[in-house]
Parts: C-alpha cells; structure tokens; sequence
C-alpha cells in the first residue's frame, strides 16, 4: 500500500456503528468542520431517506448519493461520516480516498441491535436478521475499501475517540517523514486493519 497525505477523515461502517457520533467529536477535537453525507442528501432532496427510499427507490437514492458523496470530498480538512451503503459504488469510494483516509468503524450487528434504532433505517426495517445479512454482505466490502480498521464493540465512545486521534497523529508524522521510512510504518498501521 502506498503512502497517501490525506487532509480529510472519513468513516464508513454499517447503519449504526457509530459514524456520526465518533466523526461529531473527532471534528470537534480536531477543530475541523464536520460533514454527514446523510445530512447533504436530505437537504439535496428536501425530504427524509426514508421517504427517498419510499418515494423514489433505493436507485434514485444512492444516484444522490453519489452526488453528495462527491461535494464532500471536495472539501479539504474535514471529518466525514458517510451512509452505510456508500462502499457500495466505487466511485464513492475513489472521490472519498482522493483526499481521504477511510477508517472502518467495525461494529458488530449484536451490538448495533443493542444500543441503534433500526426503525428509521430502511434496509433495516425487518429488524435483527436484515442487520445481520447485511453485515456478512458488507464486512469484506468495508474492509477492502478501509485504509484502517477500528472495532467500536463495547468501547466508550471516547475510547474510539481516542485511537482515532492517536492515528491521525501517526498519519500527520508519517506525512512529513522521509518517504521510503514512512511507506514501511504505513504498511505496518495498514495491516492491522484485517
């Protein structure tokens, strides 16, 4: 894996990891401006995703969010937490991995059933076993697409706080070491991840 000086910090994970509560503070302790490509798509739409969902279809959906997935990462210096399903289309992920460093927020499905609210979620509205065919659909996606791998299982929000902060530090030193002594670091961070 190559070495790339990213100025954004995107969190991709299932429907309830964690994403926009971890990126909320991480934006602030960062003093950063935060993006959810979530928020971006109901204000592009004027309505709610699941009324997207209803009205229009998941294909019109993920359209827009591709678009939005698009305006944020043209942004510079930002903390982005993107839907579920952004992985999903590559061209997602080459717009986000441009500028970005993509950490997956591993939560798993038992966990997510016990502290989310699914209702709102429209992929998710059967409840526990549409969470966990998604997960088993997802989770290779999820890691392949990821820079870095965090599992957000029972850890206090500022536990995963933490690690975030400790490894954009390490991403802020690597960037300014020599190149062929930060590709070697960057290759041991990397593996971790799996």
């Amino acid at each position: 894996m190559m070495l790339r000086v990213c100025t954004n910090i995107v969190l991709v994970g299932m429907p309830g990891s964690g994403k926009s509560s971890v990126g909320k503070r991480l934006a602030r302790r960062l003093r950063r401006p935060f993006i959810d490509t979530d928020d971006l798509i109901v204000a592009a739409a004027g309505k709610s995703i699941e009324r997207i969902f209803a009205e229009d279809g998941e294909a019109a959906f993920r359209e827009l969010e591709t678009r939005c997935v698009r305006e944020a990462a043209a942004r510079k210096g930002v903390v982005i937490a993107t839907g579920g399903g952004v992985v999903l289309r590559e061209e997602n992920m080459q717009a986000l991995r441009a500028d970005g460093l993509i950490v997956f927020l591993d939560r798993a499905p038992e966990r997510i059933l016990k502290t989310a609210e699914l209702s709102d979620r429209p992929l998710l509205r059967a409840g526990g076993k549409a969470l966990f065919a998604l997960y088993r659909q997802r989770k290779d996606i999820y890691r392949e697409a990821c820079d870095c791998r965090i599992l957000n299982n029972g850890r206090r929000l500022k536990q995963v706080l933490l690690v975030l902060l400790k490894l954009q530090r390490r991403m802020a030193c690597l960037a300014a070491q020599r190149p062929e002594a930060a590709r070697s670091r960057w290759n041991k961070i990397s593996r971790r991840k799996r």
